[in-house]
């Protein structure tokens, strides 16, 4: 194809103009298509996209301990939201395609889209360098980082109740396996979540004793929030 191509794509999609076309026209090429592909590409802009969100995050949730920031991080780099911010810009436009993939839709599929995003990334550090890279990228992902949940939700309801325990200095709660029942295969374990000082126990169950054990801890935190 012509340098025209990732270059007008490139111009209205970015905003940038690139020194080096045919950086981005391997960025967006498959490797189903003929000629360099955007593998190499994908592995650098996925570990560029990995820092810049970081970066964000690290100044946006000064209070998030490393584990949060980790989990908030993959709600951002992982496949679903990078198809969608890559459909967002008219990726799949502008992508080459072998002849298989055009006819199933390649152009559309989640994994080829979030892939080709990075390999764009990827060519953007390298044309661009890391400062102006971070200028075009972070503004894609503005409203995903809004949408973030607050770090404290990304934890389970047993670490919540725990924490929430030794923030009061009270004696950590105890989980006791109440009983068991149905086929091997098809088992539901009953949980007693007990604390001295919160009243009664609160029962869960689950196909799990894990299962069961986090859904005793949530009903305990509902009343802990009801009653607070």
């Amino acid at each position: 194809m012509h340098n025209d191509w990732p270059l007008a794509w490139v111009r209205e999609r970015l905003a940038y103009v690139p020194r080096d076309p045919e950086l981005f026209a391997t960025a967006l090429t498959h490797r189903s298509a003929s000629g360099e592909n955007n593998e190499r590409l994908e592995f650098l802009g996925d570990a560029v996209l990995n820092l810049l969100m970081a970066d964000r995050l690290y100044a946006g949730f000064p209070l998030a301990s490393e584990g949060d920031l980790s989990r908030l991080r993959a709600r951002l780099v992982s496949e679903d939201p990078l198809a969608g911010v890559a459909t967002r810009i008219g990726l799949g436009d502008a992508l080459r395609l072998g002849s298989g993939e055009l006819k199933t839709g390649g152009f559309r599929r989640q994994s080829i889209l979030a892939d080709a995003f990075e390999a764009v990334v990827g060519a953007l550090y390298i044309d661009a360098g890391l400062e102006q890279t971070r200028g075009i990228v972070w503004p894609l992902f503005d409203s995903l980082v809004r949408e973030l949940p607050h770090p404290d939700e990304l934890k389970d309801a047993k670490t919540r109740l725990q924490e929430h325990l030794q923030a009061q200095g009270l004696p950590l709660p105890r989980y006791n396996l109440h009983g068991v029942e149905g086929e091997p295969h098809a088992q539901t374990f009953h949980v007693h979540c007990e604390a001295p000082t919160l009243g009664a126990p609160s029962e869960g169950s689950g196909s799990s004793r894990r299962r069961a054990e986090q859904q005793a801890a949530e009903r305990m935190l509902a009343r802990l929030e009801g009653s607070g």
